[in-house]
């Protein structure tokens, strides 16, 4: 029997994944007016508009399965509950770069991931190489603009 893989993620991303679904389930009623409205017109064969939203009905259901898959695989894991000294999904780290600029980024699940806003997946190349490092620790990342190295300043759980 195959075992259902979790998805760990953070509170804020499942209720966003579940406000997206919502609007989704919300649209199905409007995509199926629009069809009904497009059939009316007549030759489906030559219709822009049918097809328009068929295509449009595929993609909603094809997102509303993947969404309630995700939820119903979803770990969700609280932040302020974790402390420690090593750097593990949830955490908040400040990273010094290079030039000692100081970075910071939130260890968070693939589904809310959003690299501009400090939220890297686990499973990135950064996340990948920060979990189990501690304070101090030099880290050394392959990207695709080149190889880049950082220093682990601190390590927070917010």
């Amino acid at each position: 029997m195959a075992t259902v893989e979790k998805m760990p993620m953070l509170q804020v991303g499942y209720d966003k994944l579940n406000a997206q679904l919502r609007e989704l389930k919300a649209e199905r009623p409007l995509i199926v007016d629009a069809i009904e409205e497009a059939r009316a017109h007549g030759d489906l064969s030559e219709n822009a508009e049918y097809h328009a939203a068929k295509e449009r009905q595929g993609q909603v259901e094809a997102t509303i399965s993947d969404l309630e898959d995700k939820l119903s695989r979803a770990q969700i894991i609280d932040p302020t509950t974790l402390s420690g000294n090593k750097i593990v999904f949830g955490a908040t780290v400040t990273l010094l770069d290079e030039d000692d600029k100081p970075v910071k980024y939130q260890i968070v699940g693939q589904a809310e991931a959003d690299a501009k806003a400090g939220m890297i997946s686990y499973n990135s190349p950064l996340g990948r190489a920060l979990i189990g490092r501690e304070v101090g620790d030099e880290v050394e990342v392959s990207v695709p603009s080149g190889d880049k190295f950082y220093l682990v300043d601190k390590i927070a759980f917010i």
